[in-house]
This record gives structure tokens, sequence and C-alpha cells, in this order.
């Protein structure tokens, strides 16, 4: 083979290795990597975000979140005929405190419900069940009936004071089972809001209930004095 031929096969040889370069180099460039930012970055953030909203929430959660905010509901009713009903001027304090922190909570509750797109039930509306077919009020525990709380509505000052006591304490203690149910729930409370929020009402009407009971206790001595 002469010099000149292979110096034609080198040539031809190197001129394909050059054009599949650039037929690589082309295929590269008209494939270009998804931009940050572009819609699918988005998409995927807002799947996480709604992810994180979905999970990880059980129905005793829920039943949990709805159920307590009726139970505060009442609560803030009973508090509210304080300074209407001739209340002691340290049940008047223990009634705003109620008020102030259960208005807060139900709207925590109902947020919490609305994001997960939960029935948000009215605080102040009954609660109701289906039973063998027909609709019935159900009170949450500790919940006052409506004779009881038409017993407090027709009391005036220091028998309001011990009606109060009395019927709040029931109501806080209805409150604190709600919460030990809740943990017992297998599965339940591991959301980071609903385990908060429960062992706060767990902690802090705990404290109200050993508050009221001292008060109650002076208010019967007060009123057994001559």
């Amino acid at each position: 083979m002469s010099h000149a031929h292979i110096r034609g096969i080198t040539a031809a040889v190197l001129a394909a290795i050059a054009g599949a370069g650039c037929a690589s180099q082309g295929t590269m460039q008209t494939a270009p990597a998804p931009a940050k930012g572009g819609p699918a970055e988005s998409s995927a953030i807002a799947q996480a975000h709604a992810d994180s909203i979905r999970h990880p929430y059980t129905a005793a959660d829920v039943k949990f979140m709805q159920g307590m905010i009726g139970h505060h509901g009442q609560a803030i009713v009973m508090a509210g005929w304080a300074p209407t009903h001739d209340a002691s001027p340290s049940l008047q304090t223990l009634a705003s405190r109620i008020i102030n922190s259960q208005q807060d909570e139900i709207a925590t509750m109902q947020h919490w419900l609305a994001d997960r797109r939960q029935t948000v039930p009215d605080p102040h509306a009954p609660m109701t069940m289906m039973m063998n077919g027909v609709q019935q009020e159900m009170l949450m525990p500790g919940m006052l009936t409506k004779d009881q709380m038409a017993q407090l509505d027709h009391a005036k000052g220091d028998e309001f004071d011990r009606l109060f006591l009395t019927f709040m304490i029931q109501h806080h203690r209805g409150a604190v089972s709600m919460v030990h149910d809740l943990f017992e729930s297998q599965g339940a409370a591991q959301d980071e809001l609903v385990f908060k929020f429960a062992s706060d009402v767990n902690v802090d009407q705990t404290t109200e209930i050993a508050r009221m009971e001292r008060m109650l206790a002076i208010e019967t001595l007060g009123s057994g004095s001559p």
C-alpha cells in the first residue's frame, strides 16, 4: 500500500470521528436540563406541602378536634354569663381567662380542620349523630345537659358561683378524659399540632380544676358561716 493511500484512509477516519463529535455535541445542545424554579419544581413543592397537611393524622384526631370545638363553645357560653349573673370578682376573672384562652384554641382547631378539608363545626351549634335512623344531640364528655345549663342561667350571685364552679369542674374533667381517649387511640396524636394542643389542654384544664376546687371549698365554707 502506498504512503498516499495510507494518508487518505487516515484522513477519512479522522473526518468521521470529527463528524461524530459534532453530531454528539449538537444532540446535547438540543436537550437542555430542566430549569430550576419551573412549573415542574413548583408542582413538586406544592405536592410536598399537601402531603405534609394530609399526613400523619387519623380519624381519632379529627373527631377529637371537632368534638373539642363544641366542648369549648359551651364553656365560653357558661363563662360569658359571669358578668350578667352577679358573679364574684374572682370568678369573673376566671371566666374571662377561660373565654380568652378557649376562643384562641377554637380558632386553632378550626384552621387545622379546614386545612385538611374536614368538617368544621359551629362551636355554638349542638353536635348531632344518627342513632337508629334518628338524628340526636350528642354531648361530649363533661358537657352540661340542657337542664344544667338552664339551672346555671337562672342562678345569681353566690348560687351562680357555686354552680359555675361545680359544673365547670365537671366540664374540665370531661375535656381531660377526651385527651386521654385520644392518646389511647392507635396511631393518634402523631400530628405535631394535635399532640401539642391536646397536651396543653390536659395540663391547663387539670390546673384549672385544682384552682376551681379551692375556690369552691372557700365558697362553700363562706356560705356556711354565721
